[in-house]
């Protein structure tokens, strides 16, 4: 949050500051930033020579496999190349789905269906989009955490760009390499930091791919104009570094000026071959990197960082849910963080903003009822000197409470969110103890992966006797106790990230601003209906996510306008009907 980025950068200069002299290579008035759309023009329009023969085959942004028509056989010299049987979209998806739904492990099928997407971009597409629900947990969390840890065994075609310590100095060439030249956004992680997983190193790639998907399916992202890249500088894990399917660098993880160089290299590089308006996403980095990064470079480029922000925003929409059904406002509550790194930090922070928005009081008296915890205790004015900067404002005068238990006793929260990474944080009697004083206890497990949740929901409603108001990170089974069935709530980044994609997009932005999250959470907030609340159903179903993307997006870019960091002159009239009528879709198009 800028709040906390400010210290950081030691200095008072805001994301709304739009001199362009502080942008190095880039700026509101610079030569990258001058193209711009209008109403008449597509923003991503589709004009491109299509191959033939065989190389049309081989190319998956073009292919259709049995799809192509008899016509199109003959005239892209297909005939003979194919099996004589014209198949229709739905029933090549039918058949993948088929295929998918034999393997008996989650990762056999994350690999079949990423081998999809490298044969065929829009069949894949249309399988996501049509079955996201089943889909989700396949190519993203919890599999891609498992799929990252083997990547090295299970790599098959390499897909988005690796930039090494060995590339220093030629980062813009290669990213020059890149087929595409029209990049829109960018997810970039150095593997430090995977989920709840650790040190990947290299193999962490697994990640801005599954992200990039779920842009291009969820939020309508072109998938031409999406770009995965890793920054390799080496991993701490020793098991990669001796296993010899390791595909990185091996070396203990660099840090310090090189490290800095070499990621400062690169976001120079985005511009200058991208322009100011390509969005980059900080995906996955250590903490001690993650704050830092952020407050260097997001009053300079269009960046977030979706552990911090986009985890944030979505726990905020949450906890507007989770209060329509207790009763009582943002400001009336305590709430109690378990973790205190960046996912911890940033919902506390825009948690504090949106309390100080809505009471308008000053943001240290909102952050006055949130308290972290992190793993020598709850966080105190005791330990201020010793704490990273990023805990040091939730620091508050308390007698020390080392355990989950003694601080649930002392502070009573309404809200426990787990943010720890640590599977079992949620212990039996911290949980009951909540139960013991709170009608409605709200429990938030946010760890990635399953194995990491602070407790799983069934543990979350026996323990609290089926009282609690449950949502976690990652995905768990319809939950029976008391003869009542529950619907376990997903906190999961893909209901914001998508949508603040396409709004970036679709406005032309320049800066990512902390008022354009909290836009993004009451969008999001807005579309859990009472049928959601009457089952505890803190978040809509994924079906709805493209939807739900669609309104996040014409949010963030009315905000995005209204602050002046817009670009797309002049703003469309219907901001909504503009973002749905911007977004990929992945039926074929017939070629002539």
């Amino acid at each position: 949050m800028e709040t906390m980025l400010k210290p950081a950068r030691g200095g008072e200069k805001d994301v709304l500051d739009k001199d362009a002299s502080a942008t190095p290579l880039g700026g509101v008035n610079d030569t990258y930033g001058e193209d711009a759309a209008t109403e008449d023009l597509p923003v991503t329009p589709w004009a491109r020579m299509v191959a033939s023969g065989m190389e049309l085959l081989r190319d998956p942004s073009y292919n259709k496999g049995t799809a192509f028509t008899e016509e199109e056989r003959d005239f892209h010299y297909l005939r003979g190349l194919l099996p004589p049987a014209v198949f229709s979209q739905e029933l090549q998806m039918e058949r993948i789905l088929h295929n998918l739904r034999q393997y008996e492990t989650p990762l056999e099928k994350y690999v079949d269906i990423m081998d999809l997407q490298e044969r065929n971009e829009r069949l894949f597409y249309r399988v996501l989009i049509e079955n996201v629900e089943e889909m989700l947990p396949i190519i993203y969390t919890p599999t891609v955490g498992e799929a990252c840890q083997k990547f090295g065994s299970i790599f098959r075609r390499p897909r988005g760009v690796y930039i090494s310590l060995k590339d220093k100095g030629k980062v813009l060439d290669i990213l020059k390499n890149w087929p595409e030249k029209d990049v829109g956004v960018i997810v970039v992680t150095d593997g430090e930091r995977i989920l709840g997983l650790g040190d990947l190193g290299v193999q962490g790639m697994g990640i801005p791919i599954g992200k990039l998907a779920l842009y291009a399916a969820l939020g309508g992202i072109r998938p031409s104009t999406t770009l995965p890249v890793v920054i390799d500088v080496g991993t701490n894990t020793e098991s990669l570094l001796k296993n010899p399917f390791y595909i990185g660098l091996r070396q203990k993880r660099t840090t310090g000026q090189e490290y800095d160089d070499l990621v400062h290299e690169f976001m120079t590089a985005t511009k200058q071959a991208y322009g100011e308006k390509v969005l980059v996403q900080f995906e996955d980095f250590a903490n001690h990197n993650a704050f830092r990064l952020l407050a260097k470079y997001n009053t300079t480029h269009l960046v977030f960082n979706d552990d911090i922000q986009g985890t944030a925003a979505v726990a905020l929409a949450g906890l507007h849910s989770a209060l329509r059904i207790t009763g009582g406002s943002l400001s009336d509550q305590t709430y109690l963080f378990v973790g205190a790194g960046e996912a911890g930090s940033g919902i506390a922070e825009i948690l504090a903003l949106e309390i100080s928005r809505q009471e308008k009081k000053p943001l240290d008296e909102a952050r006055k009822s949130i308290y972290l915890m992190d793993s020598k205790g709850l966080v105190t004015k005791a330990r201020y000197e010793s704490l990273r900067d990023f805990k040091k404002p939730y620091a508050h005068e308390h007698p020390a409470c080392p355990t989950l238990v003694s601080a649930v006793k002392a502070l009573k929260p309404k809200a426990l969110i787990g943010t720890s990474g640590q599977g079992g944080a949620f212990t039996k009697e911290g949980l009951e103890e909540m139960a013991s004083y709170q009608e409605l206890p709200i429990i938030f497990a946010l760890s990635n992966p399953t194995s990491k949740s602070e407790c799983t929901a069934e543990q979350a409603f026996e323990y609290t006797k089926g009282k609690c108001i449950f949502a976690s990170g990652s995905p768990f089974p319809l939950v029976t106790y008391g003869g009542k069935k529950f619907v376990i709530a997903q906190s999961n980044n893909c209901y914001i990230f998508p949508g603040m994609g396409l709004g970036c997009v679709i406005s032309g932005a320049i800066r990512v601003h902390d008022d354009m999250f909290l836009a993004a959470a009451e969008s999001l907030a807005s579309e859990i209906r009472p049928e959601h609340l009457a089952r505890r159903q803190l978040f809509p179903a994924f079906s709805e996510i493209r939807s739900i993307s669609a309104h996040i997006g014409a949010a963030v870019a009315a905000k995005a306008y209204e602050l002046g960091l817009a670009t797309r002159l002049p703003q469309p009239k219907d901001l909504l009907a503009y973002a749905k009528s911007s977004m990929y879709t992945p039926t074929y198009r017939r070629y002539r």
